[in-house]
């Protein structure tokens, strides 16, 4: 079975995300640094893309330019065919850790991008509430963040990352501070969510188990400048998709698997 996908247009007419030919560089006193090289691809609407690679090699710095945090140095990145050139709303961005308050409640917490953009009202509460329901909190909502466990935080900052109603999301290593039985579990709910929710989705992290599992396809980016190495699309034989928790089950998560270790040139040092 060959897996890797040398085609960078997506599989769609229209692109939800798309990079062109973007470089970024960091310039000190003591010179350039190359962060980025050439990195050209693009996501149709409504699909979950994973970035891997070594560390230091761009994965987070790409979520950053696609969120507007920063600018290429050349290039370009678009949102539905327009140029990003800062922060918007219509993207949302969760991070390692969850930055919940402990002041306020789960609910205040959730509401906090309302706030920030003047939108909170009745509508916008019975929407946060609505998430946080499917996130499985709706008993929550008046504790407080120390009241919840590790997963439980997690799923409340993705309520809220979800509560202004972005278009598309990322994910930077979301599950990284959670024990290995949370991250699988909280992984199946928090795909289901994500996919009913219809969302574009990019999803960074070091765990080449959990890109293959959780997305519809995997980009491997090269070492230092970061480069797109090659792209993998993430099937399997009967045709259905598999919950992240069943797909580790599936042989073809086995192939991928190693054909993902061999292109990473993963060396454990005695």
């Amino acid at each position: 079975m060959s897996a890797v996908v040398r085609n960078l247009k997506p599989e769609t007419a229209s692109a939800k995300i798309e990079l062109r030919d973007v470089c970024l560089s960091y310039f000190t006193p003591e010179g350039e640094t190359e962060a980025l090289s050439q990195v050209s691809f693009m996501l149709a609407p409504g699909e979950f893309v994973s970035l891997i690679g070594q560390s230091g090699c761009g994965k987070s710095t790409l979520l950053s330019l696609i969120a507007g945090l920063i600018a290429p140095t050349s290039g370009a990145v678009m949102i539905d065919g327009h140029a990003v050139t800062e922060p918007n709303p219509r993207i949302g961005y969760m991070l390692q850790q969850d930055y919940l308050f402990e002041w306020r409640t789960i609910l205040d917490n959730v509401m906090l991008g309302a706030e920030i953009q003047g939108r909170r009202d009745a509508r916008s509460e019975a929407r946060a509430v609505h998430l946080l329901e499917k996130c499985g909190l709706g008993a929550f909502l008046t504790h407080t963040p120390r009241q919840l466990s590790g997963g439980m935080r997690q799923r409340a900052a993705l309520a809220r990352t979800l509560a202004t109603e972005p278009d598309v999301i990322l994910l930077d290593e979301p599950f990284s501070a959670l024990d290995s039985q949370t991250r699988l579990a909280i992984s199946d709910e928090v795909v289901d969510i994500l996919r009913r929710e219809g969302k574009t989705v990019v999803l960074v992290t070091h765990d080449i188990g959990e890109a293959i599992a959780m997305t519809d396809r995997v980009i491997v980016l090269s070492r230092r400048p970061g480069r797109l190495k090659s792209q993998y699309r993430i099937h399997y034989g009967d045709g259905a998709r598999p919950t992240p928790f069943q797909a580790r089950s599936r042989p073809e998560f086995n192939t991928y698997f190693k054909q993902l270790w061999d292109e990473l040139d993963v060396h454990v040092e005695g």
